[in-house]
This record gives structure tokens, sequence and C-alpha cells, in this order.
């Protein structure tokens, strides 16, 4: 198929001085069809009735899709997706290039949203993170990152991961997430239909067997999706009232399970021979070292049970037999090397770092 005629491509008049020159703007693949009609129909000019009889709707439906498209414009993520899509169709400072026996002109995306593959592996690194409890997604106008946070019920609230402003539009884009409440900073949460995204990747298999690695939600887990172990843990109280985890401790958990899956991004790495030698992969980033660096601070051991609870969400009882551990140990032991692991980071990167992300 041309260029020309390709379906996810835009194409349009640069001028009456140039009558066979088009433009062609080839829009992301997870661009929701809604979307590619609101756009068809603002940006191309073409008709609701033109839209049904091409996608074999009802024009009707076409209409609906357009007008929500308009009114979720009032979102500020999903409006500033939509202006970097228009911009994107616009004609002006294109590159021209040859296409069959026509001049075309590329229209560049400006800024340019994520790409498909970018989206899948911020998907299953952010996304999840959204589904679990008091867990929210919070952006200023002035900040280039969105933060994952997460509210505990004494009122703490914690950083879990950050993604980029623009990964941050597409899941607005896709619906996945909404505003929760509007502000100076504006705050949201995963929808229904990123509930949906979550539960048709890991499957409804939340206390099945196996591990999670980063790059595969196919395999069964063995957690709750809404609950991590370490959080389990950490609500868990002893006779005086006091609870098992600090929250010191759960915040190095959670730093450590961030590097990780940062680490994990676009990579295919033996943990295994990591933890063992202490030493990061030659060409792996900075999240790899970070991560390879407290492993080997805990050493053999500690740093079993936390690359296994912390960063593959192993159960602890599930860690014990992997390991031969006696029952109920393996939650004492993890307290242990949460301890150690806190200790690491305030004596490597101080109080405030290193930042997550």
């Amino acid at each position: 198929m041309s260029a020309m005629n390709d379906p996810k491509t835009k194409t349009g008049k640069t001028g009456a001085d140039a009558p066979n020159i088009a433009t062609v703007t080839v829009l992301p693949d997870w661009l929701p069809d809604a979307v590619r009609l609101y756009l068809d129909h603002t940006e191309d000019g073409q008709s609701l009735r033109a839209l049904a009889r091409r996608d074999g709707l009802h024009a009707s439906t076409v209409l609906r899709h357009v007008r929500r498209c308009e009114m979720r414009r009032d979102d500020p993520l999903v409006d500033e997706a939509l202006s970097c899509l228009q911009q994107s169709l616009q004609p002006e400072k294109a590159d021209m290039m040859q296409i069959s026996e026509h001049p075309v002109q590329i229209a560049p995306s400006k800024p340019p949203l994520p790409n498909d593959a970018l989206i899948a592996a911020e998907a299953a690194r952010v996304l999840r993170r959204l589904a679990e409890a008091g867990a929210f997604l919070a952006i200023a106008p002035d900040m280039d990152k969105a933060a994952v946070m997460r509210a505990f019920p004494d009122g703490g609230v914690m950083r879990m991961a950050v993604m980029d402003r623009s990964t941050a539009q597409a899941f607005a884009l896709k619906d996945w997430i909404c505003i929760k409440k509007s502000g100076r900073v504006t705050t949201y949460e995963i929808t229904a239909a990123g509930r949906a995204e979550v539960k048709a990747r890991l499957g409804d298999r939340g206390m099945a067997e196996g591990r999670v690695p980063f790059d595969d939600w196919a395999k069964p887990v063995r957690y709750n999706l809404s609950e991590s172990p370490v959080a389990v843990l950490g609500r868990r109280r002893d006779k005086d009232g006091k609870t098992y985890l600090e929250p010191d401790l759960i915040h190095a958990a959670e730093r450590l399970r961030e590097d990780f899956e940062l680490a994990q991004m676009g990579a295919t790495l033996d943990w295994d021979q990591i933890l063992a030698t202490g030493a990061a992969p030659v060409g792996g980033n900075m999240a790899t070292a970070r991560v390879a660096a407290a492993l080997a601070d805990l050493g053999p051991g500690l740093g079993d049970v936390a690359l296994r609870v912390c960063c593959h969400l192993e159960g602890v009882e599930a860690t014990e037999q992997r390991l031969g551990w006696a029952a109920r140990s393996g939650k004492v032991v993890l307290r242990i090397a949460l301890q150690r692991l806190w200790r690491h980071y305030q004596e490597t990167y101080g109080r405030s770092g290193p930042l997550i992300g």
C-alpha cells in the first residue's frame, strides 16, 4: 500500500502553486479510532457522512466520537496531545522527498508523541503502578515529567515513578487515565479502561504461581494488582500497634523497584548473574548500575530476597520455598534487607536521592 493511500497517514495540498505536492504525516498506531475521526473531520475537513461511509459507521456515531473528543479538550493532557497531532498535520517547515511519481512533504511532529514501543513499555512500568491502592498521577503546566504518587492511610505520600509528559498525554488520549482533581497541580487516576488494559496483559490470575518479569506481562503473578508484597507487609502491625515496615523501608523498596523496572526497559538482563558478581553489565543504563550497586551492598541472601520480593514482586512465602528457608523467616530477612538497603541509599546518595526515574 502506498503512503498516499495508507489510512494511518494524512495528506493534503501545500499550495496553489504546487498542485501535485502533498503532505504526508504518519500517525502513531496506538492512536484511538475516535481521535483519527476527529482529526479527519477537524483538520482534513471531511464531512461526517463521508467518514461514516468510509468506515462503515452511522453518521451519528461519527458525530458522537467527534463531539466527545472536543469535550475532552477540557483535560489539559488531552488538549496538549490533540494540539500536538494537529501541529504535525500542518505543512509548514516540512522536508521534501519523492514518493512514487509525486513530490511529497513529510510533516514532522512538533513535539513528537511517543511511538508504539514506548507506549507498551511505559504501560508495563507505569500503568500497573497506577492500579495499586492509593496511587495517582500528578502533573503541573511547567513540569516536563508526570509523577506517580501513592497516598497512605496515615496521610503520607510517596513518589513511586515518573514518566515523560508526552507519554502521560498518550495515556490520557487512550482514556487510560482521567482527571481526579484539577488545579495548579492536576491529578489523574486510572480508569476502567486502564484497569482493563492491565488485566488484559496480566490475565485474571492475581494470586497464581510464577514471577512477573518486567518485559513479560503474559506470565502469571503472585500478588493482587492493587498491592505489592512490600505494601502488604507495610500495613501489618504488631501487638503494640506499630507497623512492621517503617515508611523509610517501604520507600527504599520502591526506589529499588523503580530502578529495576527502568533498567529492564529495552533490555534482557540476567539479574541472578548481576547479583552473584555485584557488577552492572557493560552498556547498562544508570538505573542498572544503581540496582547492581544496591544488590552488591546487600550481598547473597539479603540481595536474593530484595530482588525477588521488591523487584519480581514474588510473595514472601514463595521466596521462602524457592530459597529453602524456614517458614515465616522470609519477612524477617526482608526487613533486615530493607534496613540495609535504606542505609545504602543514605550513605551513597543522601536523604534526597537518587531521584526515582
